[in-house]
């Protein structure tokens, strides 16, 4: 299996995983009640990091499973902006 991902975006995500292991290791001091928060900045530094590389990543292209949906979502939308319903119209002769 070949990854596409360039360089720099698989270094960000060794960051955000690294990072994400570290706030593990803050938790886990924080219920043994020996709470270290070496652990919470350096997780925070290095997900910082990561995040950081990793907006390089060009967004994944849109799959189309949700169109219909979307198509259903916006025809009800444009059935509320016309001004109410037939109810109403009558009322105001």
């Amino acid at each position: 299996m070949e990854n596409e991902d360039p360089f720099e975006v698989r270094v960000g995500t060794f960051f955000v995983v690294m990072g994400a292991g570290a706030f593990v290791l803050f938790v886990i001091s924080d219920f043994s009640n020996q709470v270290d928060f070496d652990f919470f900045f350096v997780a925070l530094v290095l997900m910082g990091i990561g995040f950081y590389i990793r907006r390089k990543k060009a967004p994944p292209p849109p799959s189309g499973r949700f169109a219909w949906f979307k198509g259903f979502w916006a025809r009800i939308r444009s059935g509320k902006k016309g001004g109410g319903n037939a109810k109403d119209n009558k009322d105001k002769k």
